[in-house]
Parts: C-alpha cells; sequence; structure tokens
C-alpha cells in the first residue's frame, strides 16, 4: 500500500532514532524510536490540552506549572527517560493530556518523532501547530479489518458495551455510542494483529484511557507494545502468570510490616487482582485521577503497580486491625475496594520511598515464583523494555505459553499418582513381599525374624 493511503500527511525525510537524545555509550538502548527507513506520518496535538483536559485551560505560559511543563517537553525532545520517570513521580505527573500524547509513546518505545527534533528554535510551548510524527510501519492504517476475528471478540463487545461509565460526561447518547464505536476498534486492531494475546475482562478499561488521551494514529501502536511488553502476563491463556505477580504481595508486606502481615496472614492476595489486573483503570473513577495514575505506571516498571497495591494496603493498617485476623472473608472485602479519596500524589510519593527500600530482588517470591519471562523481569528497565519491539514480545509470550504447559503437565502426573497411590503400592508390596518369601526360602534364618521382618512390611503398607 503507497504511504499515501495511510494518512494523509507523509513525510518523507528520514526518522533518526536517537536524534535530540541525550548521549548513551551503550548501542541496544538506542534505536528504539524508528529507523532511518521509516517514513513517518503527522498527527497534530497540542500540548496545553487534551480529551480529558478543559478546552478553556490557559495557554502554557499562563500554567502554574509552565517551567514543568518545558521540562517535559525538553525530556521529550531528548528521548530522556529516566528524566521523564522523574517528572512522572513529581506532582501532578506530566500536568496535561497535550503533554500525555508525547510522552506516552516515547515512554512505551513507539516510533515518533516531534517538530522540536529537528532543532526548532520556536519556544515549546506554542505549539498548536506543533505534530508528533510516528512510522508508517506502527501506524493503524485499517488493515486489521481484513484480519480474520480474534477468538474472543464477542467479549470484547459485552466489555464495550458496559464502556464509559463514569467519565467522560457525553453530551450526546450518539457521542458515546462513536467512542464505543473507536473502542471495540482499538481493541480489535490489536487482537487481531496479535492473535495469541488472550482478551482479559478489564483490558477495555485501559484501552478507554489510552483512547481519550491519545489521537487516533497512536492508539494501536501505542496499545499493541503496552499489551505485549508491559501487561503481557496478563494475556497469556490463563491467569497463573497474574497470580503470581500478587504473591509478591504478602512479601512485600512482611519486609514493610510483618505485624500486618502476620495479620493478613489467613488472606489470600487476591483482593488486588482487579486494581493490578487493570492498571486501576477498573477502580478509580475521576479521568483527571487515572490518566495521573497512568503517567507514573508507565514510567515506571510493571512492578511498580503490584508495590502501589502493597502500598495501599499498608495506610490501611488501622482499619485492617480493627478487622479479626480469623475474618478473611471481611478482610478480603475490605482489600478489594480503593480508598476513598484516595491521596494520589502521597500514595505515589510512598510507593517509590517502598519500591526504594525493599527491592523486588530481596523479596522471597522473586526468585522462583516470578518467570524469567515475565514482564516484571523483561521489563524491569522502563528504558530497555521501551527498545524492545513486538516481536520481542511475542517470544516472550511463547516461552511463557511452554512454561505453562510444562507446569500444567507436571501437575497432571501429580494428580494421577495421589489418585493412584494406594493401586501402585499394593503392586509394590506384592513384588516385595514375594521377593521377600524367596529369599527367606533360601536363607537360614529362624522364624521370629521373618516374623519381624513381616511386620514391618505390614506396617510400611498400613501407613501409606
Amino acid at each position: 500500500m503507497a504511504t499515501e493511503e495511510v494518512f494523509t500527511t507523509i513525510q518523507n525525510d528520514e526518522v533518526t532514532p536517537d536524534e535530540g537524545r541525550k548521549e548513551e555509550d551503550d548501542d541496544d538502548e538506542k534505536g528504539s524510536q524508528g529507523t532511518p527507513e521509516s517514513p513517518v506520518v503527522d498527527v497534530d496535538i497540542d500540548v496545553g490540552v487534551g480529551v480529558g483536559v478543559d478546552v478553556d485551560e490557559p495557554e502554557t505560559k499562563e500554567h502554574p506549572q509552565a517551567a514543568k511543563m518545558d521540562q517535559i517537553l525538553d525530556a521529550c525532545r531528548r528521548r530522556d527517560i529516566e528524566e521523564l520517570q522523574s517528572l512522572a513521580e513529581s506532582p501532578g505527573g506530566f500536568v496535561t493530556d497535550g503533554l500525555r500524547q508525547q510522552a506516552w509513546p516515547i515512554l512505551l518505545g513507539v516510533p515518533v518523532r516531534f517538530p522540536s527534533d529537528n532543532g526548532d528554535d520556536e519556544p515549546s510551548n506554542t505549539t498548536d501547530d506543533d505534530a508528533i510524527r510516528i512510522a508508517v510501519s506502527e501506524a493503524d492504517d485499517g488493515s486489521w479489518k481484513d484480519l480474520p476475528p480474534h477468538s474472543e471478540e464477542g467479549q470484547v463487545k459485552l466489555d464495550v458495551d458496559r464502556a464509559f461509565v463514569y467519565y467522560p460526561d457525553y453530551q450526546s447518547d450518539e457521542e458515546r455510542a462513536r467512542q464505543k464505536d473507536e473502542l471495540s476498534s482499538l481493541i480489535l486492531s490489536v487482537l487481531r494483529r496479535n492473535p495469541y494475546l488472550s482478551y482479559f475482562q478489564g483490558y477495555h478499561d485501559i484501552c478507554q484511557v489510552l483512547l481519550l488521551v491519545l489521537p487516533p494514529p497512536l492508539r494501536s501502536p501505542t496499545m499493541a507494545r503496552l499489551s505485549t511488553l508491559r501487561i503481557r502476563d496478563f494475556m497469556l491463556p490463563n491467569l497463573k502468570a497474574a497470580i503470581s505477580q500478587l504473591r509478591l504481595i504478602p512479601d512485600i508486606l512482611q519486609a514493610a510490616d510483618p505485624k500486618l502481615w502476620h495479620h493478613l496472614s489467613q488472606t489470600e492476595p487476591f483482593f488486588a487482582l482487579s486494581g493490578t489486573l487493570t492498571m486501576y483503570a477498573h477502580d478509580v473513577q475521576s479521568l483527571g485521577e487515572i490518566t495521573r495514575l497512568f503517567d507514573v505506571l508507565l514510567a515506571r516498571e510493571p512492578v511498580f503497580s503490584v508495590y502501589m497495591f502493597a502500598r495501599i494496603v499498608l495506610d490501611r493498617r488501622a482499619e485492617l486491625f480493627d478487622t479479626p485476623a480469623d475474618e478473611p472473608e471481611m478482610l478480603h472485602s475490605i482489600l478489594s475496594k480503593l480508598p476513598q479519596p484516595l491521596d494520589l500524589e502521597g500514595l505515589v510519593a510512598r510507593t517509590c520511598a517502598l519500591v526504594a527500600r525493599h527491592p523486588p530482588e530481596a523479596l522471597r517470591s522473586w526468585g522462583r515464583g516470578i518467570s524469567p519471562n515475565s514482564v516484571l523481569k523483561t521489563a524491569r528497565s522502563t528504558r530497555a523494555c521501551a527498545g524492545q519491539s513486538v516481536d520481542v514480545g511475542a517470544y516472550y509470550f511463547a516461552q511463557q505459553v511452554l512454561e505453562l504447559q510444562r507446569a500444567e503437565r507436571l501437575e497432571k502426573v501429580r494428580k494421577m499418582v495421589w489418585r493412584y497411590r494406594r493401586p501402585a503400592a499394593a503392586v509394590g508390596f506384592a513384588v516385595a513381599f514375594g521377593v521377600l518369601a524367596y529369599w527367606m526360602r533360601k536363607s537360614s534364618l529362624p522364624v521370629g525374624s521373618l516374623g519381624y521382618m513381616t511386620a514391618v512390611v505390614s506396617r510400611w503398607w498400613h501407613e501409606i
């Protein structure tokens, strides 16, 4: 297909992967933003506003966080992942949806480029006509519609019908219906292009946030990279990898607050499944809060989400001690709901401190409980993950599936051995007793010795 058919405006100049990026010594940290052969397309954005921001918001220079907004733009221009992480952790995160339209794709390694990358001397805070450009190879040209349907499209339709409950406040049913169509297209474009991925309920909540923030051409490539490289564990054939992530929460609690850990020792950590599975998009009911939360969740490594839920549990210490430890159902009910109101900025700061004090490598379940192919380990570095391709994510996915299949076979063998333990033991007993009897006939042992050995074998049989 000619590139002119993909989008209305095509730029023929080359994409320089590291142009404007802070100098790096390691070659493997470069090249995540496209290749010189990748033509790019223009996408109009405004850094001062966005889908989730009031259009009457003041111009950037008048904004109370104007200095920080300039820092964010500069970090985006230089592809400075570490600086973007620091800015995401600071109060307010990336401030506006217009800035998120630049920062989020960069953090996820989408091959984008901005006019400021070319050394544009125009002030970075007056970018009404600025555009970001994405490699055509990553862009959504609509060709997914010709691909075979994904096996779970029926569930997708059911979930999309239930979308947009809390936000935004639509002016008409037609507007809501249009956005539901866009949400369905976003989800199906990712699933059909990556048919090995398994859809999970709550995936639409994550897609909904990206749809409300990003311009249409950036949605599908950004969601594809998020799916294959950051939340891949949740898109496997079953939720065993997701549950393995939850097993880290008791370890974090034990390290940070042994008394609280003991109090909750009878309560399984499944209370955190909804939050971690959906990047909290299913539970946070404010668009402003969830986009702010996405700033730090996309900037930090995937395990940060697990630590955040552990931090929420630690912050509810007094409330949890009011409920007896021998009432795990009640404790589960309390913990499965996020506290309201949610002190978002304080939560982010305290979670950062928790990770620093008790890093995942120090947790008991990290070594053997978390697969080396899990996103918790393959995306341990945000910069390294941004340099990975969707194909790399597919490779890790295949390795995880093999691990799950091996574990399933071992579990079947274990159950079979347990089910037939007495028949197998009976055969073994008959053979052993026959050998013993033959040996006794050939030997000259006294009768008392035979009785003693028979008693030993009999006792062993009854203990099986």
